[in-house]
């Protein structure tokens, strides 16, 4: 056995990299010094992410608006939910650089293991899966960003399904959704299995504690207009930009002025064709291709997609090519996207080149969307097949 395939069999191996990437990102962010998001503008900390986190939980402890502005201490705004201000005040307690580590090590290491926890796909595929999140991975948490937290909860939720473990199962979907709201559409999922009651309450369950947890520490009047001025930042937050997206794309290529309101409603249309085929929930790989679909959608349909939200998207794709059988024209499409989604943003393409080309013609997306339309095609049309079959394919 050569030393590429002992590496991908050895689950501790593969930890050590996770960690180690998401240590060094923190340890760079940290001692990253200062930095302007606009020229001549206000410095801030290079982790201003995690610093945004960390002061929601002390502004939801002074009663503040958590959706105003705070120019002197971070440079964007806070834009998640109440529940997830209280909750990272486990970290915000910490020093910044025992907190920003142990948040990047949390989402590296939830990625890792809820690869590891998928049913019916073996260790040395797992394997591959993982080192080919890596770049995106290092994108992420160099950002400080909870996307890779996001996709391993996503995946987890898969995992649990899978396995009829529904109270932990709608615990990480609902968990997203009060993360990043677009985690909404792995509800999605549930469909796919039997016992829709309990999954049903399970989820109205978990909904309702996230929702009141902030009453903890607030009174009721605080509560209701936090959940107000929350819902006025994301209707507002939905005309500022295009983001790396379909919407992007259509008019960076295309020159198309496109309604986002319409690009998304054809998206979820698209999104929910294949759900129309029932007798085809009982195959593991359909059910793998929904939650791929998931993962990619809520990044290509999100309006403000970045790059470091594209470690949800490339997990994906990860997960659509490799939990199944291996074609020809489906690694053609995994190379595009490991070239132009992982490696573009890096300094293995000049500057000139992610300047004048890349950005804006917004490059990084392009190939996740064209996989998730393959993904859509070959959910109604083509006969899906494990990847065990063939352990000696592509």
């Amino acid at each position: 056995m050569n030393a590429v395939n002992r590496f991908l069999i050895n689950p501790k191996s593969i930890l050590f990299v996770f960690l180690g990437i998401a240590v060094f990102a923190s340890l760079q962010s940290y001692f990253g010094g200062l930095k302007s998001f606009v020229e001549g503008g206000h410095l801030y900390t290079t982790y201003n992410n995690y610093i945004i986190f960390k002061q929601s939980f002390f502004h939801l402890l002074e009663n503040k608006d958590l959706y105003a502005p705070f120019i002197e201490e971070q440079g964007d705004l806070y834009k998640y939910s109440p529940s997830f201000a209280l909750i990272f005040g486990i970290l915000s307690i910490l020093p910044d650089v025992l907190g920003l580590s142990l948040w990047n090590i949390l989402n590296a290491a939830v990625l890792l293991y809820s690869v590891y926890y998928l049913p019916r796909i073996d260790i040395r595929t797992k394997g591959l899966i993982l080192v080919f999140m890596l770049v995106e991975l290092l994108t992420s948490v160099q950002n400080e960003q909870s996307n890779a937290l996001i996709a391993g909860l996503l995946i987890f939720s898969f995992g649990f399904l899978e396995r009829g473990k529904y109270w932990m199962a709608t615990l990480c979907v609902v968990s997203t959704i009060f993360i990043k709201v677009f985690g909404i559409v792995a509800l999605a999922l549930f469909l796919l299995y039997p016992n829709k009651f309990k999954l049903a309450y399970t989820t109205a369950f978990w909904v309702v504690l996230f929702t009141i947890l902030p009453l903890v520490v607030i009174d009721w009047e605080q509560f209701v207009f936090l959940y107000k001025s929350w819902a006025n930042l994301l209707q507002n937050d939905h005309s500022i930009s295009d983001g790396l997206s379909v919407i992007g794309w259509l008019k960076s290529w295309f020159g198309w002025q496109v309604n986002k309101t319409y690009v998304s409603l054809a998206g979820v249309a698209l999104f929910c064709i294949p759900l129309l085929k029932i007798r085809s929930y009982q195959h593991f790989v359909f059910r793998v291709l929904m939650l791929s679909s998931i993962l990619i959608w809520v990044v290509i349909f999100n309006h403000r997609a970045e790059s470091p939200t594209f470690i949800i998207a490339i997990s994906g794709v990860a997960l659509w090519y490799y939990a199944q059988f291996p074609k020809k024209e489906n690694y053609i499409l995994l190379v595009l996207a490991f070239v132009f989604t992982a490696l573009s943003p890096t300094d293995l393409f000049p500057k000139f080149i992610r300047d004048e080309w890349m950005k804006p013609y917004v490059v990084k997306a392009v190939p996740c969307i064209l996989i998730w339309g393959k993904i859509i095609y070959d959910m109604l049309f083509s006969q899906l097949l494990p990847r065990e079959k063939t352990e000696k394919a592509l």
